[in-house]
């Protein structure tokens, strides 16, 4: 082999030795790239669940700056729903804990509920205020603050509306339905047995006794009592009590500052502003995490599911 045919040789292998290595250069530099970039999505996604989890909302965030705490009630009063005396009570103490709470509001959108949840949240309230006189506690309604709603609002040291807002229904009620009279037409005929001359009460299959009747009245009666009273223990002196105010009626915003059943008209920043003197507003409310709602929604959809085999199985219908 000749001199310059070495050199050839020679400036060949070079050749491919630095193709070789650019090309082993570019494929680690791509798989640092895919790396980096599957870390970005992993962390991306992580966030998302921890956001939907409520990973990042669990703990007492450092707050140095005066605020107004706001809790929403908004919905139905019931024990296993958004709110409930748990939830909300938890969110009132977490608020009057916070040293930097200047003020509370209560959000108010709702037609009522549950008489003991509502109780044990116009309970807690008074509670935390004897506990903390020096923070107070407003009620701002938005749309409805009805029945068990309005129980809730009376232990509030002030209730702010607006002109439109629906306020009232002070009063109780059962309601069911009666199917006697369509059964002896279609030829229906009701089998109840008991043990207990009145554990068959208010059966709508069967026909109502006046006893029972008498007796749940009188139970009622004595529920609605104990609403009179937590009103005229909240509003005291500027509740202008009329035949009417405990009868069960509702009345527009405006009207329910008239008669003493709210104090002005107010919105959440403006009673923060004009009230408290803390426009900064923290929202204090327990909302299920995303997991829990998801929870409910299997358990809701199994039972509806169960109720729909054991229906199928008895030649029924959902």
């Amino acid at each position: 082999m000749t001199t310059s045919d070495e050199a050839q040789h020679s400036w060949e292998r070079k050749t491919l030795e630095t193709l070789a290595f650019s090309m082993l250069n570019e494929q680690r530099a791509r798989r640092r790239w895919n790396v980096f970039f599957k870390f970005l999505l992993f962390a991306y996604l992580f966030i998302l669940l921890g956001i939907a989890m409520d990973w990042f909302s669990g703990g007492e965030s450092v707050r140095t700056e005066r605020h107004t705490a706001v809790i929403s009630l908004q919905g139905v009063i019931e024990a296993d729903g958004e709110v409930s005396a748990e939830k909300i009570n938890s969110a009132l103490a977490a608020a009057f804990k916070d040293k930097n709470t200047a003020g509370v509001i209560l959000r108010i959108s709702s037609p009522g509920g549950s008489p003991v949840q509502s109780g044990e949240i116009f309970d807690e309230i008074r509670r935390l205020k004897k506990l903390h006189p020096e923070i107070p506690l407003y009620a701002v309604v938005e749309d409805v603050c009805a029945s068990g709603g309005y129980y809730i609002a009376s232990g509030a040291d002030k209730i702010f509306v607006n002109r439109a807002s629906i306020v009232g229904s002070i009063g109780v009620l059962m309601n069911g339905f009666g199917f006697t009279g369509a059964m002896e037409k279609l030829g229906v005929e009701r089998r109840l047995v008991t043990a207990g001359d009145n554990k068959g009460f208010l059966d709508p299959f069967s026909p109502l006794q006046e006893e029972q009747k008498a007796h749940v009245q009188t139970l009622l009666d004595e529920l609605h009592q104990q609403f009179i009273a937590a009103v005229r223990e909240g509003r005291g002196d500027r509740l202008k009590e009329t035949p009417e105010i405990f009868s069960g009626l509702v009345w527009s915003g405006e009207k329910s500052v008239e008669m003493g059943l709210a104090d002005a008209l107010g919105t959440v920043r403006s009673v923060a502003r004009d009230e408290i003197k803390a426009e900064t507003l923290l929202d204090f409310s327990v909302r299920d995490n995303f997991m829990e709602r998801l929870a409910k929604r299997l358990g809701a959809n199994a039972a509806a599911g169960f109720g729909q085999g054991l229906l199928e199985q008895m030649g029924g219908a959902w």
